[in-house]
């Protein structure tokens, strides 16, 4: 079991720079303007030789009940409360304020092991505020610049003194004691997406019954893409909650920038995108856009349509439906679910739907059965002629990968098979196979040299 470190103080002290650089990845946004973090954000980071599971907060200060300050307060304090080892940051150079002696006071009533970070510290402005540090109460601060690479070696050694002390709590596991049927339960990495404000922070609320995000009738409150861990019927899911897409002509200030992009990567990382959509307003041109984008990049797509307990049922069917056949062509029976994600309806056909999909996506077909299928498809409807006039000669097909399937067609004229036919092809080879609903990638090349 990976030490659980909890990252926090107040806002712009740098958190979110130290979780990046602990996990390796810039998985948590950074910006100069102070509060981007808002959600609780955890990743698994291989740190030299030790297992962590860092934890990125919020720095907002406490608010009046029912704000989101106060909602993201509530999610700092579960943070540390969860962790085996808290990290509490301040900025050297700005010196000791309010906030700072605010969350020290939250941390030492946590009664949590901690080390105290004094960050920033790569120029000469620091001196006072760690002198300032000590009357915090949290032992001798710790020099440190997230951004510089400053003290990395020692919050290494005091962390490492922690995992030894909680060494008989910490148990590895490789893939060579894993069992067969684990084997197969590997995480399916499935990511939320959609418009803002549509819901998606309270679906992931709802399966995991839990608060995990934060929600509320503010839109955009999702900045991050939030990874959540959930065991269902024996199968190990990793829901991932995503900020809002909007057009992006509307986006214009930096920090919505970065979440776009953090969804953008959390869908392409995924396995199974759910696009959720408001049954009021169903599979408008940014939600199409989203779904192309989705099947372009070769995941599998299940589209969620909440609210629909307060929906015109007829009315919001009918358009689905009709935008899915006119507009939605590449993944012909993309499987839809009616959810209320507030209600807490629909959840168990939602992730039922995501399993079947998935399920699909990984498919294998026998070589046998698959070229018994090209031989009768080609006696039923015969390849046309070719762009020069010469009868094409389909000789065989063979699946190149699977996630998602991918077929290779080997042909004497590959260059002349009109895309026509090649839509007819994978119509074809959807129903037969039960392959609606994901992506297909078929590819004609030369027989003469099928490894070209």
């Amino acid at each position: 079991m990976a030490l659980k470190v909890a990252i926090v103080g107040r806002p712009n002290v740098g958190k979110s720079t130290l979780f990046n650089r602990l996990v390796g990845k810039k998985l948590a946004l950074v910006h100069d303007l102070p509060g981007v973090t808002r959600d609780r954000k955890e990743a698994h980071a291989k740190y030299k030789d030790l297992d962590l599971t860092v934890i990125d907060t919020a720095g907002y200060e406490e608010a009046g009940e029912g704000k989101m300050e106060e909602r993201m307060w509530q999610q700092t304090k579960r943070a540390i409360k969860e962790s085996d080892v808290v990290l509490f940051l301040f900025d050297a150079r700005a010196g000791m304020q309010a906030y700072d002696e605010h969350f020290a006071d939250l941390v030492r009533k946590s009664k949590k092991p901690v080390i105290l970070i004094a960050n920033k510290c790569e120029g000469k402005a620091q001196e006072l505020g760690i002198y300032e540090a000590y009357k915090l109460g949290l032992g001798e601060p710790l020099i440190f610049s997230a951004e510089h690479s400053i003290g990395f070696d020692e919050l290494y050694l005091q962390l490492k003194e922690f995992a030894n002390k909680n060494k008989e709590n910490i148990e590895l596991k490789t893939d060579e004691e894993l069992s067969i049927d684990e084997l197969k339960k590997r995480p399916i990495q499935i990511a939320i997406v959609g418009r803002p404000n549509v819901g998606k922070s309270t679906l992931v609320n709802a399966i995991l019954n839990d608060e995990r995000m934060l929600t509320g009738p503010e839109a955009g409150l999702t900045r991050d893409a939030i990874t959540s861990k959930l065991n269902w019927k024996g199968w190990q899911l990793n829901l991932v909650d995503t900020a809002g897409l909007r057009k992006q002509s509307k986006v214009t200030s930096a920090i919505e920038k970065m979440s776009v992009e953090s969804t953008l990567y959390a869908a392409n990382m995924a396995q199974v995108v759910v696009l959720v959509l408001d049954a009021d307003g169903v599979l408008d041109k940014q939600d199409l856009t989203i779904a192309r984008k989705v099947l372009d990049e070769g995941r599998a797509l299940v589209i969620a349509l909440n609210k629909w307990d307060i929906a015109d049922k007829k009315e919001a069917l009918d358009k689905l439906n009709d935008r899915l056949q006119t507009s939605l062509t590449q993944a012909d029976g993309v499987p839809t679910v009616t959810i209320s994600a507030l209600k807490q309806r629909g959840l168990d056909k939602l992730l039922s739907a995501i399993i079947k999909v998935y399920e699909r996506w990984n498919i294998r077909i026998p070589t046998s059965p698959l070229n018994q299928w090209f031989h009768d498809v080609q006696e039923q409807n015969p390849a046309p002629l070719g762009k020069n006039k010469r009868r094409i000669k389909l000789k065989y097909i063979t699946q190149a990968k699977t996630r998602p399937p991918s077929f290779y067609i080997f042909s004497s004229n590959p260059e002349g098979l009109p895309d026509s036919y090649l839509r007819y092809l994978t119509n074809h080879l959807r129903e037969t196979f039960n392959l609606r609903g994901i992506p297909l990638r078929i590819t004609v090349r030369k027989s003469d040299n099928p490894y070209a």
